[in-house]
This record gives C-alpha cells, structure tokens and sequence, in this order.
C-alpha cells in the first residue's frame, strides 16, 4: 500500500538512513565494535546525527544546499547556523521531520577564503563534479509517496550516489596542496559528499553501564578501539561529545598516470549525550565542540 505525504517521506528517510549506515559501517570498523558492545550491554542504538562536508563554489555552483536540499525536500528544515573563521567553514544544522530520525549537519569549506594555490586546486575539483540531483528528482523526493516500487528504489539509488565523491579521483599532489591550508579540503577531496561520522545517542543507551559519555568511552576503550583523548563538554552541560579516532583506509589517488591506494582518514564514530537540564534537552550544536572534533579526521 503506497503512502502518501509525510508519511511516505519519513519512510524513505528511513530507507536511505539504513543504506548509508551499511555503507559506513562496512569501511569503518569502530562503528561494529560500538554495536557489539552495546549488545554486550543490551543497550539500544539511536543515531544523533550525521555529518557531511562539502566545498563551496560558483560554477558549478555546491557547497551546504548540495547535501541539504534533499533532506529539505524529504521535510527536514534549517535549525542554526555556525561559522568557523579558524578553519574557513560554514555549517547548517538541520531538524528531522519526526523526532527518532537523526538531525543533519553540513560543513562547507568557503574556497573563496583560501590562497589562491589551494583555492585552484578545491575549484577544479569542483568544477568536474558530475551533475548534481535534477529539479525533477527533489520534486520526486517530496512526492515519493506517489512513486511506483521501481522509480522509488531508482530514486534512493541516485541520492546514494550523490552522497559520494562526484568527481574523478583527485591527484595526491593536489590532495597535499589543499591539506597544507585545509585538512577538512582534503578530505572532501578524497571522499566528496560522503558520511563523514553517525552519532550514538548515549540517552538512548537504556542501561546503566553506558548510561554516560564517560561509561560509554571507557566500554569502547576496553574493547580497543581508539578514543580522542578529550570529552567535549563538562559534566552537567547541556551537550558532552567524545569520538573514536578516524580509521585509515587505502584510498584511490592518482600518482602520475596510474591510480595509487594511499593509506588515509576517513570517517570516525561520533558519541554525543544531551542530558536533561531543567526538564529540557538541548537539540543544537555548539561551535567549540564541533571545531574540535573536525580535527579528527587531521592525519597523524
């Protein structure tokens, strides 16, 4: 039976939500340790959020509403926005349509506040993405409800392939150009539009034994996976955050004429805890916190 409106749009969220968690989850490692350990505990998963990065540019024009507009069109809506001058990024928060689907947050690096070596290098890039998502397919996100079994899965098959690298593998002397003004640049270079982390929800946890940020990372801990040293967030604080380090993966660059696989970062696992202050659970981001955790995918 098909759904119509709201209804037909949240299930399709939910739809591409599994697929790109099967994907991440596949390339990064931490993220199957964190669910064995919470069935070790008999806690339950829920995703705070998912991140993803962008570049900024004209022609052809991309950066937030690249990633964006097809949560927009699916019935997500703008929350906040924060800017991070140190690092020459914009971001968006954006507010699910139905409170057990995760929010989105999307940075941008703004190319244009880069020298104009590396700034060369992120437009170009840029400039060979192939075609974004077509007018015709956000107006289909919106009424995917009207959508025959066929045109709907080709539909979640496109948004798929927009949440990747839309252009040619990159050349790992322009990767090093771009990493030496922006860490953040190069790793977009590299993976594009992909998942950059999913978010435990550690309220959602139901035990005791992970019933806190600090229980949580020192479970992970114990089952070897690589934590950042520090919590975000004092106890008591309306948001605490702590991640796994990013996993390093080989990854397509191309060496003269050939392509190489480059051991490099890619995603990590993020956690983040929201306690009830005053009867009120903070859904918003704070920009020190973030600022910290986009060095996470800086390479050792």
């Amino acid at each position: 039976m098909k759904r119509s409106g709201a209804g037909a749009r949240e299930a399709f969220l939910r739809e591409l939500f599994d697929a790109l968690w099967r994907r991440y989850r596949d390339r990064v490692s931490y993220a199957r340790v964190y669910e064995d350990v919470l069935r070790s505990h008999g806690g339950a998963f829920r995703n705070d959020h998912v991140a993803f990065r962008t570049i900024a540019s004209q022609r052809p024009w991309s950066g937030l509403a690249a990633v964006a507009r097809p949560f927009e069109a699916l019935g997500y809506t703008a929350a906040a926005t924060y800017r991070f001058p140190d690092k020459n990024l914009s971001s968006i928060h954006l507010a699910p349509p139905a409170p057990d689907l995760p929010k989105v947050f999307v940075s941008e690096l703004r190319a244009w506040e880069l020298p104009a070596r590396a700034r060369r290098v992120a437009l170009a890039a840029a400039a060979k993405a192939k075609p974004s998502l077509s007018d015709d397919d956000l107006a289909a996100l919106h009424a995917c409800g009207a959508l025959s079994k066929t045109k709907r899965e080709a539909l979640l098959a496109r948004l798929l392939a927009h949440f990747d690298r839309p252009w040619p593998v990159p050349a790992k002397a322009d990767v090093a150009t771009l990493e030496r003004e922006s860490q953040f640049g190069a790793w977009v270079l590299l993976h594009g539009h992909a998942v950059n982390h999913f978010t435990a929800s550690i309220d959602a946890h139901g035990v005791d034994s992970l019933g806190d940020i600090e229980k949580t990372v020192a479970a992970l801990k114990a089952a070897g996976v690589p934590m950042k040293p520090e919590i975000e967030g004092a106890r008591g604080s309306r948001l605490r955050q702590s991640s796994t380090r990013a996993v390093v993966l080989p990854t397509p660059m191309r060496v003269g004429a050939r392509v190489a696989r480059v051991p490099w970062t890619y995603a990590y696992f993020e956690l983040a805890e929201r306690p009830l202050v005053d009867g009120r659970r903070f859904e918003g981001f704070l920009g020190g916190q973030a600022t910290n955790l986009f060095e996470m995918t800086r390479r050792a």
